[in-house]
């Protein structure tokens, strides 16, 4: 039995690709990457996605509504797809405890700090590593963690450490932090947690 993956994102999709990669070298071999949801239509992470031969859906927070009513549509897509796990790959929305908790350790986040440092709310993108520039911190990384009400605050399943070098910038050190340790944990993690969920059907 295999671990049925959603992957949910909001732009270009590189972690999905990793993703992708390590499906088709063999190293997911307890999880099916059986759905993209985007929250943006517009999200190159969806043509990576059909590229791969694997089904999309969007599902759009339309402006003032609710985000109880965004995510009991996302919540239907998910079931309507047998879907038994999760993975917010650069998702750029915040889940309500709520929704988390139909998904108890089935939820699974790629974070780009070693958390604890620089994390939780308005922390992503290139302002996690703006931060661990600024505060002038010797080594960086990124972290596989699993979701709950707390943003970034799960339980950590991996980390790599990155070593920040000398005329680093936001953008270098995003790119390095991606290569070597996001694009290499997730599909890792992504494993690790399929296969105890297929031992669990």
């Amino acid at each position: 039995m295999t671990t049925r993956i959603a992957v949910l994102v909001s732009g270009g999709g590189t972690n999905l690709q990793a993703l992708i990669d390590a499906r088709n070298r063999g190293e997911l071999p307890h999880g099916e990457l059986a759905l993209v949801v985007s929250n943006n239509k517009d999200a190159y992470a969806l043509e990576r996605a059909v590229k791969a031969g694997i089904p999309t859906a969007v599902c759009l927070r339309e402006k003032g509504e609710d985000r109880e009513v965004f995510e009991a549509r996302l919540a239907a897509i998910l079931q309507a797809n047998d879907i038994d796990m999760l993975i917010l790959a650069g998702f750029m929305a915040i889940l309500s405890s709520i929704f988390v908790s139909r998904y108890p350790d089935r939820i699974i986040n790629v974070h780009p700090s070693l958390i604890p440092s620089f994390c939780g709310e308005g922390f992503y993108g290139l302002r996690v590593h703006r931060a661990a520039l600024d505060y002038g911190v010797k080594v960086t990384g990124a972290t596989v963690h699993f979701v709950n009400e707390i943003p970034d605050g799960g339980r950590i399943i991996c980390q790599k450490a990155v070593d920040i070098l000398p005329g680093d910038t936001p953008e270098t050190l995003q790119r390095r932090v991606m290569e070597q340790a996001e694009w290499v944990l997730l599909p890792r993690a992504a494993e690790l947690v399929a296969q105890q969920l297929a031992g669990r059907k």
